[in-house]
């Protein structure tokens, strides 16, 4: 298995199937043995978020997720509203048509779901987690997960994101990029208020809850869901305007 510092390696160079121009210094023959396709121009993005599309703490399943939601992030980190330098050296010189490209691809890929990483959780948490994603906490004015996310989690086309399958790491992490601003949204930005309303425990619970669940090789995203969102949410505008639509 990769280390991460050698997944990062391996990413840079195949960062070259990203160009419209040969990297420097390759072998002319090496390049032209290659096919030109989308699938092999997106190695560079496989390198790490690995073609079975298991998912990690720092590389998490893109498969699957909706084109607008994962266009909506090659920007995000293009335009600096999520920061990882990796990342951004793979989009920063792509224009809008090749990453919608890239998004595409990866909203038709659907691998089966490894089954649930053993976690922590202790019974207590798992209850709180199930809570806060079916029911919320009015108290805290925090919506359900599955108000936004989908009854079963897996998202809404064209813009939200799925979350079954995300190990418990990753989901904890996204909640503290949000916390610290290193992630943000187009405003208003429904997920730094909601993680801004949620405490340390209720963050465990729900990111253990989550990562409990076994998800069905079969789910997909929901093409529709109930509007108004319990929240605005600048990144779901699309989804909204798409359900406007006769």
């Amino acid at each position: 298995m990769l280390t991460n510092l050698s997944r990062l390696c391996t990413a840079a160079l195949l960062a070259c199937g990203l160009a419209s121009a040969p990297c420097a210094g390759a072998a002319p023959a090496a390049l032209k043995a290659l096919p030109d396709t989308l699938e092999q121009r997106v190695a560079a993005c496989t390198a790490c978020h690995a073609a079975n599309q298991r998912g990690d703490a720092y590389f998490p399943r893109i498969a699957g997720k909706p084109a607008g939601y994962l266009y909506n992030q090659l920007l995000n980190f293009r335009e600096g509203r999520r920061k990882y330098p990796m990342m951004t050296y793979m989009v920063d010189h792509l224009p809008d048509a090749y990453l919608r490209e890239i998004a595409q691809y990866f909203s038709e890929q659907h691998p089966s779901y490894p089954a649930p990483a053993p976690n922590a959780a202790t019974p207590a948490m798992l209850e709180r987690g199930r809570v806060l994603v079916h029911e919320g906490d009015a108290a805290k004015k925090v919506p359900a997960c599955v108000a936004c996310h989908g009854a079963q989690l897996t998202g809404v086309a064209p813009a939200i994101p799925g979350l079954i399958g995300l190990p418990r790491d990753y989901v904890n992490a996204q909640f503290g990029a949000w916390r610290n601003k290193v992630r943000r949204a187009h405003a208003p930005d429904c997920m730094a208020e909601i993680t801004a309303r949620l405490s340390d425990a209720d963050v465990a619970a729900v990111s253990g809850w989550l990562a409990s669940q076994p998800a069905d090789a079969a789910a997909r995203p929901a093409a529709s869901i109930a509007m108004p969102l319990p929240l605005q949410c600048g990144s779901a505008q699309g989804t909204a305007a798409a359900e406007a639509q006769p």
